[in-house]
């Protein structure tokens, strides 16, 4: 009876939201903060109409235009999610500076200034600075409160907006933020180009806008849906510009001129900066979000291994991109979650910790981190991440296909090899699409499997749940015949033959051997001993590469199993390497692309392996 008045509650919370209810509620004002060198900043202010009280502000920062333009426009829903129009606050959005109706010049993930001279030293720390003070001073019926939030790129403007913060800022919520284009989000993972996201989003977002103006994006017209044909007809990476960007979008030509790990890359590295922190730290992230899983989990670990002055927490569900905000996250892909995981966060964890910080409501008790367990699909909290009580344990490859934790005994020359031919790479999806999809990061994963450029390693059938929580570590001894390679890991969990098949099942999913993706990510092997410095291989030598994937918290249930997949091309995800080395992979040409033969050893002095953190037994 509770859980049908709390389903009955919430439906008629989100019902009394919209449009209507926001003007019925709510004055919108426009204005153009001026920032400390003059640029002014345009801003959206949603000011609520009961007077007779005092209001939190709530500050989202975006790229992306605070439309509609025009006092009398409103959106529909203002705040983080729909529940916070109803509550009160003072909403505020921002087109950050050089964006949209905003003066001065955008550049792209502004690189953060620690020592400030004058009034002409700006970045988005010192712009957020102004914009509290600005709204603090000018704002009638605030509270003195602020709190920040905002996903993906706004979500990077949260994180730089809480370094050296203004003291009215109480809390900082960044949702999926940016960290580093080239380390892992977005853009690049460990130095290699996803190649469909960075192309479709900077031919729009990359645009040249001169002079403030309303928003004009386009998306790019690949006259065909066949992704994986359009970009391997695409060829090498310099006919991009030459072919589509024309010389038109900027950062995608200064990225293709800045291969490695330099100091144009370096500058835009939020992580460094993430100390001494002192709003309240409210990090969220989807354990499945194709664009900035990274930069979530990131976040989190400096600023707590980087010092923070009040609270510093994280949560986890089992989400896309911003699913948590607009979506009711009962399910990704042919993946049930069991629950509506979203709803319950925005209820029972977002609004009551928002109001407890800027309202004095009810604590929520949140803890240091709060983790959706996939495989189980239960919500975990934990006063540590990684948990303590998880131990590290190392998976070995073996012959035969076979993946266990006992060592290798294997004789030196004991090694898998397999074919990679940039020509005819492994999709990454076993569908069409000319983007990327945000279903892929637990897709079925039994297209590549049959491949012979795809090797599998498998563990018995699981005798008892295995739950991993934490980084995912491959150490991976690899020989080449070329000069160059890319390593795809991926972490899958092997359904049992006889697991039931959805109900309803439109789709027609055959659920029985399902290999769900669980993690997978690639490694650009010339930076195996530093991003900054490429280095060639010599054909026929066994070199190490070793990296780390994005957390995971899945269980993998008893009666699956456990599986890897190393291969070295993902594609149109990742871009092609040509697998002959050249000093600027970005500018290689039709001639560099080349077979190769790649040799994964898995001996007792060569011991490819991949480590996890294993938590021990749990019953719910």
């Amino acid at each position: 009876m509770r859980l049908l008045f709390l389903v009955f509650a919430f439906t008629s919370l989100l019902a009394a939201q919209g449009l209507e209810y926001i003007k019925a509620n709510y004055t919108k004002y426009e204005h153009r903060i001026p920032m400390r060198d003059g640029k002014r900043l345009f801003t959206s202010v949603y000011m609520p109409k009961d007077a007779s009280k005092q209001y939190p502000i709530l500050l989202n920062r975006t790229p992306y235009s605070v439309a509609p333009y025009g006092v009398d426009q409103y959106k529909a829903d203002i705040g983080p999610s729909p529940l916070f129009g109803k509550d009160g606050f003072i909403v505020v959005y921002q087109d950050v500076r050089g964006k949209v109706m905003s003066e001065g010049e955008f550049i792209n993930m502004t690189p953060h200034k620690p020592v400030k001279k004058g009034t002409t030293d700006v970045d988005e720390s010192s712009d957020t600075y102004d914009t509290i003070e600005w709204l603090i001073k000018n704002l009638p019926n605030n509270n003195g409160r602020v709190a920040t939030w905002g996903i993906s790129y706004p979500g990077f403007y949260t994180a730089a907006g809480m370094i050296d913060a203004h003291p009215a800022l109480k809390l900082a919520s960044p949702q999926a933020p940016i960290t580093d284009w080239f380390t892992g989000d977005d853009f690049h993972h460990n130095g290699a180009l996803f190649l469909p996201h960075a192309f479709n989003f900077l031919y729009s977002f990359g645009q040249p806008r001169p002079e403030p103006s309303l928003p004009n994006r386009q998306a790019f017209d690949h006259k065909t849906p066949d992704g994986y044909k359009f970009f391997l007809d695409l060829g090498p990476l310099y006919n991009a510009n030459e072919r589509h960007m024309k010389n038109n979008v900027q950062f995608w030509t200064d990225m293709m001129k800045h291969p490695n790990y330099d100091e144009f890359w370096q500058s835009r590295n939020l992580r460094p900066h993430l100390k001494n922190i002192q709003p309240e730290i409210l990090t969220i992230g989807g354990f499945f979000d194709a664009e900035n899983l990274y930069g979530a989990q990131q976040v989190f670990k400096n600023v707590e291994q980087q010092g923070f002055a009040k609270s510093n927490r994280i949560v986890m569900g089992p989400w896309f991109h911003g699913g948590w905000a607009r979506d009711a996250g009962s399910s990704l892909g042919d993946i049930s979650f069991n629950s509506k995981t979203s709803e319950w966060y925005r209820e029972n964890v977002e609004l009551p910790y928002f109001k407890f910080v800027l309202k004095d409501g009810p604590d929520p008790n949140l803890p240091k981190a709060l983790m959706f367990e996939s495989g189980s699909n239960v919500w975990r909290r934990y006063d540590a991440w990684p948990p303590k009580e998880a131990k590290a344990k190392t998976l070995y490859f073996h012959s035969n296909g076979k993946l266990s934790f006992s060592p290798q005994s294997e004789a030196s020359q004991a090694f898998d090899e397999y074919p990679s031919d940039p020509a005819k790479p492994v999709p990454y999806i076993p569908q069409v699409a000319n983007r990327m999809t945000r279903e892929y990061m637990v897709m079925d994963q039994r297209h590549a499997s049959t491949r012979p450029d795809v090797l599998t390693y498998v563990t018995d059938e699981l005798e008892e749940d295995l739950v991993l929580a934490g980084p995912v570590s491959p150490s991976v001894f690899l020989s080449t015949t070329g000069t160059d390679a890319d390593v795809i890991v991926k972490l899958i969990d092997v359904f049992p033959n006889d697991f039931p098949d959805p109900t309803p099942n439109p789709a027609g999913v055959t659920m029985g051997g399902y290999q769900m993706l669980v993690r997978g990510d690639v490694f650009r092997a010339r930076f195996r001993e530093n991003y900054s410095t490429p280095k060639p291989f010599v054909p026929g030598k066994a070199e190490k590469i070793e990296w780390k994937l994005p957390d995971v918290n899945h269980s993998f249930r008893k009666g699956h199993r456990l599986m890897i997949q190393v291969q070295s091309t993902w594609f149109p995800l990742v871009d092609r390497n040509p697998q002959k080395f050249v000093p600027n992979i970005n500018e290689a040409r039709e001639a560099d692309f080349q077979k190769a033969t790649h040799r994964l050893w898995r001996a007792k002095d060569t011991p490819s392996s991949i480590g996890v953190i294993v938590l021990p037994g749990l019953t719910n």
